[in-house]
């Protein structure tokens, strides 16, 4: 497909400069750059086929980057990056080198501010516009918000404060009645309700240009509009909130987003346009479902999604859906929570087998922690499924609603340590640090997937708080048990004993902590090291360390997430508290953001691959004991 028109746009500026008519041939061609770029690249794809139009819109209105644009979440943003000279380089898109597939303010002068986390824009953009004020500038703020970010609670923090705040800020609902599984809750209850709503707004219409000549016929059909509103449309929700409520307008048709927006740029003060979008317009393949094609990999857009023939190893996430439904039928108290990854958390089989003890809390983290509490405290088991990244955002709950009063909640940590293409943002690097110092929690790291079914069953068993940590994707392929056995809580196993009683060097031992224990066994075997497997973050098995440090002179410690405050330190700790002195290297992931790229060359260029580790450990101890 060529696509003459959009060549020749290398920013903002030159799609000013288009006619309607063109910009309507510029949001075709830019659909099908995007769906021949994700189709070569991988990426998301239904959110950013839904957005073309609103983008042409946004930035042929508003005077971008003075004007400011923040994208919720920001994997919709494929179009924009796009628009603003990054046309050439989106074959490198979540390619390590390339450029990422969310905002980033390093990347870009348009891009305002960087997303990847869900229900920030309201905030950021309510405080560009307050700065502005500040200084005295005249620019606009605009939150691009999706209707599923609109579920999280900091979004109505934000509204709350945006609509007193006086400031000129624009949200744009961009209603598309999905977040990436489909959506739930009230709130999108009442978004639902758009027929009603866009009869509403074309009775209103016609209703105004009709009575304006009888001034009391149009206060008549004024006040008919205030009643009206809060039966058929969102407004009034909004409107409370101190906005000027616009909408709800088709956000595929430019020849009414152009105009709406012109228009809300002359307003001053806090402004909600409600946009209705598609996932996947214009594919139809993405419009059928635009689930499987919210982050496909690479495929050809001629056949779309062609399921793999191959028996692959299952993923650890398949591992944990799997045992979450053998649990649920094994033990009736189980209940699972996501907070709206149902597809990515492996519980689609579970909502089917037990759709009475299935919650999808939508994108609330907070709320899902909490929730759990509330539900462990009347004796139910809660799993709460959720991405380490995303616990983050619920760490408060975690501590004070969860942890401070010691109920039995498990957390199954999903994408632990780097994820490779969707970058810094979703890395789980900081979950051993963030919960191994909270009371009461306890952390397991299953080494492969036959472990971490064990592991979460040991974690269901317990009577306080417990994270089990894997990572996304595939492991070493030791295939799980079909039982529920568990392993013993806190407990490690050495995995390989030191051969050579006569080997030159100082005896090591490798104490690894998770998937990394393979890497380890294939570096030990170069280095005749022992190696442990930990397997328990904390409690760290204080008596297997005590064992192995006493009979070996240097110990290395690997994880898979931040040294600072990790399972090395852990390691260190319990020696110093046991009165142990001896050389330790804590190898894991340093303490800076590691960008996007394939995880394979991402760990190895950390060193944290079989070859990188030996030659970290051989750096450190063989060559001082050849000197």
């Amino acid at each position: 497909m060529s696509f003459p028109l959009l060549q020749t746009i290398n920013d903002p500026a030159d799609l000013r400069k288009l006619s309607r008519a063109d910009l309507k041939v510029l949001a075709t061609e830019l659909r099908g750059f995007v769906i021949e770029s994700v189709a070569q690249t991988g990426g998301h794809l239904s959110s950013n086929l839904g957005t073309v139009e609103l983008t042409v819109a946004l930035h042929h209105v508003f005077n971008t980057p003075e004007d400011r644009l923040v994208w919720d979440v920001g994997h919709q943003t494929y179009p924009h990056k796009i628009l603003t000279g990054r046309r050439e380089r989106m074959h490198t898109l979540r390619q390590f080198g390339g450029i990422s597939g969310f905002p980033q303010r390093a990347e870009s002068i348009y891009d305002t501010f960087g997303t990847a986390h869900s229900s920030t824009s309201i905030s950021a953009a309510l405080g560009m516009a307050l700065a502005a004020k500040l200084k005295g500038e005249n620019r606009h703020a605009v939150a691009i918000i999706g209707d599923g970010a609109m579920s999280a609670g900091m979004a109505f923090e934000a509204l709350n404060n945006g609509g007193v705040a006086d400031a000129n800020l624009l949200v744009v609902l961009n209603d598309n009645d999905m977040s990436i599984s489909p959506p739930v809750g009230a709130l999108n209850r009442y978004l639902a309700q758009l027929m009603s709503g866009q009869f509403y707004a074309a009775a209103k219409n016609v209703g105004k240009t009709v009575l304006r000549p009888v001034p009391p016929l149009l206060e008549l059909a004024k006040r008919f509009e205030q009643q009206a509103k809060g039966m058929v449309v969102p407004a009034t929700l909004f409107e409370k909130f101190g906005f000027n409520y616009i909408g709800p307008i088709d956000g595929h048709d430019l020849d009414s987003l152009i105009p709406t927006l012109e228009n809300i740029k002359s307003l001053k003060g806090p402004q909600f346009l409600h946009v209705v979008t598609k996932k996947g317009q214009g594919y139809k393949l993405a419009e059928a479902d635009p689930v499987a094609y919210h982050g496909p990999g690479k495929f050809d857009p001629a056949v779309g999604l062609v399921k793999s023939t191959s028996a692959p190893k299952p993923t650890f996430t398949q591992v944990f859906g799997q045992w979450l439904c053998d649990m649920a039928a094994h033990d009736s108290r189980l209940v699972g929570i996501t907070p709206a990854m149902r597809e990515g958390s492996g519980m689609v089989e579970f909502e089917k087998r037990f759709p009475d003890r299935y919650y999808d809390v939508g994108i609330a983290e907070q709320h899902a922690v909490t929730f759990a509490a509330g539900m462990a405290c009347e004796g139910v088991k809660p799993v709460v499924a959720i991405y380490s990244t995303f616990l983050q955002r619920g760490y408060d709950q975690l501590i004070h609603d969860v942890a401070l009063q010691n109920l039995p909640v498990v957390f199954a940590l999903d994408r632990a340590g780097l994820v490779g293409a969707d970058g810094a943002t979703h890395a789980g690097a900081y979950d051993i640090p963030f919960v191994r110092c909270v009371p009461n929690m306890s952390m397991a790291c299953p080494a492969d997937e036959r472990e971490c079914r064990q592991l979460l069953s040991a974690a269901f068993e317990q009577d306080h708080p417990v994270a089990v940590r894997y990572p996304r994707g595939s492991g070493a392929g030791i295939a799980p048990l079909a039982t529920l056995d568990s392993l013993p809580f806190g407990k490690g196993e050495i995995r390989r004993e030191r051969k050579g009683a006569d080997t030159h060097g100082p005896r090591i031992a490798i104490l690894s902590f998770g998937t990394l224990l393979y890497p380890a066994l294939e570096a030990a075997e170069a280095l005749d090291a022992t190696v442990v497997n930990m397997r328990w973050a904390k409690p760290i098995d204080e008596a297997l360390l005590r064992e192995v440090a006493e009979s070996h002179d240097a110990l290395v410690t690997l994880e898979d997430g931040a040294i600072m405050g990790g399972a090395g330190s852990a390691v260190t700790e319990a020696l110093n508290t046991a009165g142990i002195v001896r050389p330790v290297l804590q190898l894991g992931l340093p303490d800076v953001f590691i960008e996007h790229g394939d995880p394979v060359k991402l760990m190895a260029l950390q060193g944290l691959d079989a070859a990188g580790i030996r030659a970290s450990i051989a750096s450190r101890f063989l060559a001082a004991s050849a000197q």
